[in-house]
């Protein structure tokens, strides 16, 4: 479930910028929250929402598989696409035989990200990261929030570098990449990463939270279920009959990214419930 959207807004258009962006931090560290929880998964919820994500993909519910850690699925999940064969898939152009179930998963996905981001009130630097500068294209600086705001920063381009930027540095860069690395130097195979999804989650929750984003209920409905998925487990392979699902970790340990400015954590070490630890 999805949050409602922010409908007062302040007098003062600078006051307003400054309090809505107090607003998003706590939604950041929201989902920041749910990206590093040890909690044991919520396995009803996550299943009727991955067997909502499938039926959005056309395809029927599936069984289920509960892991302890990616290690526990790698055995199981070894004969699904690696993003390499999904591309050749791809570009090799139809065929007779339907594709692999993640494909149509990261069809379904992709749309609604697009649509996600035709719902936003200003320009989404999902997007468009760039601003034109006379006849080039140049990023905007990423600077302290306060002080960007007083060099005439965008707040959308402030709220996708400290929302959306901030939770994939802690939770892509800082988490799964790391996690995968460490899966001795096994290819792993197309998966989602459930709790650590949250930075598109978040960011695009944010923006309706806070007023700035207007999504149709068909695109509401589906990103709360991949908000779900955030909040009630971890990663997860969709095969054609059975989804492998891990559990969340019963250790996560954090330690500060230095010199960033918006609160960035990396991995120090994690250790799931199977005692694996990486």
């Amino acid at each position: 479930m999805i949050a409602p959207a922010r409908r007062t807004h302040a007098a003062d258009p600078v006051a307003d910028v400054r309090g809505l962006w107090q607003e998003a931090l706590k939604i950041r560290q929201e989902w920041l929250d749910h990206g590093l929880s040890t909690r044991p998964a919520d396995r009803r919820t996550a299943e009727a929402n991955l067997s909502a994500i499938y039926a959005r993909a056309s395809r029927p519910k599936p069984g289920f598989t509960w892991v302890e850690s990616p290690v526990q699925a790698l055995p199981l999940v070894g004969g699904l696409p690696t993003l390499d064969s999904l591309y050749a898939w791809i570009r090799e152009g139809p065929k007779k035989e339907a594709p692999p179930v993640a494909s149509d998963v990261a069809m379904v996905a992709s749309q609604l990200r697009g649509n996600l981001s035709a719902g936003v009130t200003h320009l989404d630097p999902e997007l468009a990261p760039a601003r034109k500068k006379g006849k080039k294209q140049e990023h905007w600086p990423e600077l302290p929030p306060l002080k960007a705001f007083d060099i005439g920063v965008p707040l959308g381009v402030v709220l996708h570098q400290g929302v959306h930027g901030a939770l994939y540095r802690s939770l892509a860069h800082g988490f799964r990449v790391p996690v995968r690395e460490a899966l001795a130097a096994t290819t792993v195979p197309v998966c989602w990463y459930g709790q650590q999804d949250a930075p598109w989650i978040g960011y695009y929750d944010a923006l309706h939270r806070l007023g700035l984003a207007s999504y149709r209920d068909e695109d509401l409905d589906h990103l709360g279920h991949w908000a779900a998925l955030a909040r009630s487990c971890g990663w997860w392979w969709p095969g054609e009959n059975v989804c492998v699902v891990v559990d969340r970790p019963e250790l996560i340990a954090t330690e500060p990214v230095p010199g960033t400015w918006h609160g960035e954590v990396r991995l120090d070490r994690v250790r799931y419930r199977d005692g694996s630890v990486l």
